[in-house]
């Protein structure tokens, strides 16, 4: 590592791989605490524990002698933490969310989704990847330079991620000169593969809708009416079976799509990351990352009818289901609601009723991943891995990314992670790679240095 940077001290990359190896232990017991606070940001769960996990955040970063505020503009509570680097140093605000995703049933766990455990090198529990290490990652590397900060650090760590971010814009507007830096370095997302990092240069969009269908004012006996007028649900079935075509691609028109990727996913790894079942097939057609990072995709995530265990012998009046629509990152997600609710709506089956609702946007992203900064943290990243990184779509949307880059359009962002394929964020048995996670650190520590030095010399 040649070179200087602002206060002309470099210190040598396996200097700083054994001062992350020994932070590491702490940083995981840490990572522990943070998990045990269940910190669901949705509304039908208690906003106390969120509020107590912001606080425990705090902490943890006032600890390491960083001006600390715990901040909240009509939403969840988020964290603003600031050390300084050596005079006219180049700023980096790092970010994280505290928030987690409901745990969902207690019996689809292995073990108690609050009460981190390890086993075979990974760490399992709610928030323990998604994105709990992300705010510890970002608290190790300030750690392993303690008061020799080659750079100013801004910890930014939001609380309603999960939720849409619905109050980021006031923060983003009231805070900005705070927040305002050269780079901004994102982790909330992804790397391809144990052993393989990656930057996320492009995110899907996001569109979610509320699909009502009714077909009779009341429900009525199955066997006096059924055969002439026709079910909500079966009619929501047919419906929902308009929203593809018959090789599983999306059937919606006037929606973006490319196949323009570098990078291939192999087909058995795929079928194994998803935990798909021997006799299910792959659907649509194209490259498989197209498939996953630069077309649309549909699924319904919900519907809302009789269960089977309650069911009568009725024809049922209405029936509503959601739907999760993925889209493009050059897609506009309003233009590509307009199409989804019009495709509906033109396809109502035998005359029903079909209403449409939005239920949340969300813009996709692409970065131009060029320049000093995106060459630091490649080097940053082989640093720590030994290997070379990809650059990598993500499936998945991150709203609140296109709103930095609207805030801070001169800024370098580094949208990055901490999950892996099997890291199943969002579901049941989320865990954490342990060895990935120390490589993680380690990087975010070298590219401090890495900016420092490259951004301080010109």
């Amino acid at each position: 590592m040649a070179g200087v940077n602002t206060n002309d001290t470099v210190v040598d990359l396996e200097q700083l791989r054994e001062r992350v190896r020994s932070l590491m232990p702490k940083v995981v017991e840490d990572l522990k605490d943070l998990t045990r606070i269940p910190s669901v940001s949705l509304g039908s769960f208690d906003q106390t524990q969120v509020a107590r996990s912001a606080e425990a955040v705090a902490e943890l970063f006032a600890a390491e002698g960083m001006d600390v505020k715990v901040v909240a503009e009509g939403g969840r509570p988020a964290v603003i933490a600031h050390k300084s680097g050596p005079a006219g140093a180049p700023r980096v605000l790092m970010y994280a969310h505290h928030d987690v995703q409901p745990p969902g049933a207690d019996a689809d766990w292995d073990t108690p989704p609050f009460e981190p455990t390890e086993r075979a090198g990974r760490l399992y529990g709610r928030g323990a990847a998604d994105d709990k290490a992300g705010v510890m990652a970002h608290l190790a590397a300030v750690r392993a330079w303690g008061d020799d900060l080659p750079c100013d650090v801004t910890l930014f760590i939001e609380g309603e991620e999960e939720i849409a971010s619905d109050s980021l814009p006031a923060l983003l507007e009231k805070y900005a000169d705070e927040l305002r830096s050269d780079a901004l370095v994102l982790a909330d997302s992804a790397n391809w593969a144990v052993g393989t990092p990656a930057l996320t240069t492009t995110l899907r969009g996001t569109v979610r809708a509320v699909v009502t269908v009714r077909t009779l004012k009341h429900s009525v006996h199955s066997g006096m009416f059924g055969g002439a007028a026709p079910d909500a649900l079966t009619t929501m079935c047919r419906l929902m079976a308009e929203l593809h075509d018959a090789e599983g691609n999306v059937a919606v028109p006037g929606l973006d799509a490319s196949e323009d990727t570098e990078i291939e996913y192999d087909a058995d790894q795929l079928r194994s990351d998803a935990g798909m079942l021997p006799g299910t097939q792959l659907i649509g057609t194209g490259p498989l990352t197209s498939r996953l990072w630069l077309k649309p995709s549909i699924t319904v995530i919900g519907i809302d009818a009789p269960g089977v265990d309650v069911a009568s012998n009725t024809l049922t009046a209405s029936a509503r289901a959601k739907l999760s629509l993925r889209v493009a990152p050059s897609q506009d997600p309003q233009a590509a609601f307009d199409a989804l609710k019009k495709h509906l709506e033109d396809a109502a089956p035998w005359g029903a009723e079909v209403n449409v609702e939005l239920d949340e946007l969300g813009a996709g992203f692409s970065a131009d991943a060029n320049g000093p900064v995106y060459e630091e943290a490649r080097a940053a990243f082989a640093d720590a891995w030994q290997n070379e990184p990809v650059d990598v779509g993500i499936g998945g949307s991150i709203p609140f990314v296109s709103l930095f880059a609207e805030m801070m359009p001169d800024a370098a962002l580094l949208v990055t992670g901490v999950e892996d394929p099997d890291t199943r964020a969002h579901g049941a048995n989320e865990s954490l790679h342990l060895g990935e996670f120390e490589k993680v650190c380690l990087a975010e520590t070298v590219l401090l240095q890495r900016i420092a030095r490259r951004l301080g010399s010109e």
